[in-house]
């Protein structure tokens, strides 16, 4: 079996399986930045009781970039 590395930006489409290591996907994908939202509403014979809403930013941190906040931040 043999893992070959996927290019991301091809004119032409690609054929048969793709595969891509999770650890490249991971890097990839915290490298960009990842939103995850989501919504789930818990309800009795069609009457919304509880609401609750997911919103979360993934992301890698870089010591290179300076943080936005003066103080280091709210933590």
């Amino acid at each position: 079996m043999s893992h070959d590395i996927v290019p991301w930006n091809t004119p032409e489409p690609l054929s048969g399986p793709i595969g891509v290591p999770l650890v490249d996907l991971l890097d990839r994908l915290l490298a960009t930045g990842v939103v995850i939202s989501g919504d789930l509403v818990i309800a009795i014979a069609d009457v919304p009781l509880v609401r609750l809403s997911l919103h979360a930013l993934l992301s890698s941190v870089n010591e290179r970039i300076p943080s936005p906040w003066a103080d280091g931040g709210p933590l």
